[in-house]
């Protein structure tokens, strides 16, 4: 369920018209309700009410700062993967004891920072991290609580671009030298273990994956406590999926996802963290587009739009898919019509939609593009000088710009010209 509804033939998010925000930031620009990051935080904290647990939004998934301490203030956590996002978190205003740090590359320059700052805890992908970790910490004089994220080779049937779980991706040591990798990590003097993390992949649909790594992690709990190791959390990862394409089925619910977590790990005795991104803020979030042209081709029609594919470039990149509605509410038996959705840049990949079905419109009608609030604006760029489009909050009747579009004269004077030239 999202706070993005018709009301007297226009679509509004939450109490706000659509057209109104148009008006004031001009188009394209994102737009998120407050009442769905809040709705679907609430869910996953409901689902995980029967133990100790932290929801460590995945900042990857929409790191505006505004995005964060609405969140922050519901007493989420943040799981980062930069030095970027952790300055980012902080600046919002999050404890360091709420941030966990995850990612296969990190540098020692991001793991002073975060010690420094304050940390929750490492999730360490291998072992040349692990002991460049310890020297930093021994060179501060601290420890670094850490996790070790193994990889359960669990295929989480999702795309092949946003599955980590399996043994030939990047991510995590091989569950099955895990053992021998927390040996190390205990004997180690910067180090302190704390927990196990592991994480298979983003928008997965059913829930058999999740269950057979969560028992895969659940043995190797056992085994390390075993060996000696105070095993005090379990980082689950995230994932969840979100229903893209209305006609769909819906992916399960986050109470049907806390349900598995205590089924398979709740008898352990440990603080469960997990990091939602796309299922907290990908529906919370659209892009709205207006219609530059309309283009009768030789076998097909194109709308061709002013957001382009720097602003939402999931379509061109993994192929995805984002329900495209006008924001005028179309009258009951208005017959549908094929498009080709396109945006200006100079790319073939430009391109949003192939004989999508609509209906009729015309120059200057606006659209929105559902489900665009994971993903979306942090994967923008600049590409061909187009400013990165504005993000607008919504709370009830209230909108306020969180991002501004920046000019064409703020985008160039970034420039340096050497003194040569």
């Amino acid at each position: 369920m999202d706070h993005f509804l018709y009301r007297d033939g226009i679509l509004h998010a939450e109490d706000v018209a659509l057209p109104d925000v148009a008006a004031f930031v001009g188009t394209p620009f994102y737009c998120y309700s407050t009442a769905t990051l809040t709705r679907h935080f609430t869910l996953f904290d409901d689902a995980l009410s029967w133990g100790p647990h932290l929801i460590c939004f995945a900042m990857k998934s929409n790191s505006n700062q505004a995005i964060l301490k609405v969140l922050a203030g519901l007493g989420a956590g943040m799981d980062v993967v930069s030095g970027g996002e952790y300055a980012r978190a902080k600046a919002a205003g999050v404890p360091g004891e709420r941030i966990v740090f995850s990612g296969v590359g990190k540098t020692r320059a991001e793991m002073r920072t975060a010690l420094i700052g304050g940390i929750r805890q490492f999730n360490v992908e291998s072992e040349p991290e692990m002991r460049a970790l310890s020297d930093v910490a021994v060179s501060l004089g601290v420890h670094a609580p850490i996790t070790v994220r193994v990889n359960p080779d669990v295929d989480a049937k999702t795309h092949e671009k946003i599955s980590t779980g399996k043994s030939e991706n990047k991510f995590g040591v091989p569950i099955s030298r895990a053992r021998e990798v927390y040996a190390e990590a205990a004997a180690l003097p910067g180090l302190k273990v704390v927990g196990v993390d592991v994480h298979i992949g983003s928008q997965l649909t059913e829930l058999e994956p999740f269950e057979l790594a969560y028992r895969k992690v659940a043995d190797l709990t056992r085994a390390l406590r075993e060996d000696g190791h105070e095993i005090l959390r379990l980082d689950l990862g995230g994932g969840l999926g979100i229903p893209y394409e209305r006609t769909n089925e819906a992916p399960p619910l986050p109470t049907d996802y806390g349900a598995l977590i205590q089924r398979t790990v709740g008898d352990l005795g440990c603080e469960v963290e997990i990091e939602p991104g796309r299922l907290i803020s990908g529906n919370a979030g659209i892009m709205v587009s207006r219609v530059i042209y309309v283009k009768q081709g030789e076998d097909r029609k194109f709308l061709i739009l002013d957001g382009a594919m720097n602003d939402l470039v999931r379509p061109s990149m993994y192929g995805a898919y984002h329900d495209i509605v006008p924001v005028v509410e179309p009258a009951a038996g208005t017959e549908y019509t094929k498009y080709d959705v396109v945006g200006p840049v100079c790319e073939s990949g430009d391109t949003f939609a192939k004989a999508r079905e609509m209906v009729p419109l015309s120059e200057d009608d606006l659209v929105a593009f559902r489900s665009a609030g994971a993903y979306g604006a942090v994967m923008s760029s600049e590409y061909n000088t187009r400013p990165l489009i504005p993000e607008v909050l919504v709370q009830g009747d209230q909108f306020a710009v969180i991002r501004q579009r920046p000019t064409f004269d703020e985008i160039i004077n970034r420039d340096t010209i050497p003194a040569w030239l």
